[in-house]
């Protein structure tokens, strides 16, 4: 066990233990995404889809959990919407629920906290992570940080806290 927690915090980059005591904060689902609140960003790697952040829906909660609504487009109109959180302190995503054209969410039936990896399922979440929100293992401020992080990529050859 102490072995899967030590590799997952490595893989993740971290310098640092996760917090044992750590206490996730209640979640409530956010508004429907409005187009005018869509903010796309770069995932680093080539993708014929757009992938976009509902700014409108960023929070940073007391547990440092960054929470956003994201949203992946394909060239053919198709749309995919969940709402999703990641913990920097540890190098983890956890989807919390998928949203219907209606506006409202179904819950995820698996929504454990996983390790983000960088494959081309979880490359917006890792682009997320580790080139807009999270600075190594700090989770942006609050969520005026968050916002202003999102709209300027790191630069992943300068080390973590310059921008």
């Amino acid at each position: 066990m102490a072995l899967a927690v030590a590799s997952s915090a490595a893989q993740a980059g971290l310098l640092v233990d996760a917090d044992p005591d750590w206490k996730e904060g209640e979640v409530s689902m956010p508004q429907a995404p409005q187009p005018d609140d869509l903010r796309a960003f770069d995932v680093g790697s080539p993708s014929p889809n757009g992938f976009f952040v509902d700014e409108a829906s960023i929070s940073v909660g007391e547990d440092r959990v960054v929470r956003y609504t994201l949203v992946v487009r394909t060239p053919g109109g198709a749309e995919n919407v969940t709402f999703e959180g990641i913990r920097c302190a540890t190098g983890e995503r956890r989807i919390y629920a998928s949203g219907r054209k209606d506006g409202s969410w179904v819950p995820m039936k698996n929504s454990d906290w996983q390790p983000i990896s960088d494959n081309t399922y979880n490359r917006p979440r890792a682009a997320l992570a580790y080139d807009y929100f999270c600075d190594g293992p700090a989770a942006p401020r609050d969520r005026a940080h968050a916002l202003r992080l999102l709209q300027q990529r790191r630069d992943p050859t300068r080390p973590f806290g310059e921008r």
